[in-house]
């Protein structure tokens, strides 16, 4: 005889737990990521909610949709490009050409060999670089990195040199396990005159995702912005000085 009923089918006390499993396996973001979210969602629904128009209440629903983001774990855009950041935070640096990339370049006048000096006391790199509050060298390529987050939150993460070429090339990448999934290069080309072309590049998961990085640009935040003033801070920071700060 064929059994027509589903024992216990009915049992709430039963279906919740299935609940909470499902739910976990459905979350794609991480926890930084889930906080990142939470937060820039929050101040962009209190902006719009000021702003008292359509397009206020326009940003205030994009708010809403990250609180909502971070709450749940879950973002059906990361689902659709086969994202999980999760996943990726086992991972060294960033895999592939997933994350945010930016490139930017200064010309500053001093030798490839003095700006790379001063870059490579990675002590220094808290001077120019505005959100990084501390860079604490573990060894000869490991270094421990703190940065300022959103929402007055602190980031860390422990990240590698890959590549060390005196006067020409530094490369690093995090390493796994971080808070912040990145990897980046900066090249020093002589330009003549004792002037430096300096190229940088970074690729990151921002904390609060492609879609944190996108409600950045709404408040002045983007990363290529921010990357322009640093280096233009780092061009001022040794132009301006007789001798190269920590380098002599």
């Amino acid at each position: 005889m064929p059994l027509t009923t589903q024992p216990f089918a009915h049992a709430p006390e039963l279906a919740r737990p299935l609940d909470r499993v499902r739910s976990s396996l459905e979350q794609n973001l991480e926890l930084p990521e889930r906080i990142g979210s939470i937060a820039a969602g929050s101040a962009l629904a209190l902006y719009g909610l000021s702003r008292r128009s359509l397009g206020g209440a326009l940003l205030a629903l994009l708010g809403g949709s990250l609180i909502y983001r971070g709450s749940t774990g879950y973002c059906s855009l990361y689902r659709r490009l086969g994202i999980n950041s999760r996943q990726m935070n086992d991972e060294v640096g960033v895999p592939g050409d997933k994350g945010i990339k930016v490139e930017r370049s200064v010309q500053i006048a001093r030798s490839p060999q003095e700006i790379y000096r001063f870059w490579r006391s990675l002590d220094n790199l808290p001077r120019f670089f505005e959100h990084v509050e501390s860079v604490t060298p573990i060894d000869d390529l490991r270094s421990h990195w703190v940065v300022k987050g959103p929402a007055g939150t602190r980031l860390a993460w422990t990240a590698q040199i890959l590549t060390d070429r005196e006067g020409e090339l530094i490369s690093w990448e995090s390493l796994p396990g971080v808070e912040v999934q990145n990897a980046g290069s900066v090249r020093f080309e002589p330009a003549g005159d004792e002037r430096t072309n300096v190229t940088v590049k970074l690729q990151y998961y921002p904390p609060a995702g492609v879609i944190g990085a996108a409600v950045a640009k709404l408040f002045g935040e983007s990363p290529d912005q921010q990357l322009d003033e640093d280096l233009s801070r780092l061009k001022q920071l040794l132009e301006t000085n007789a001798t190269v700060p920590s380098v002599v």
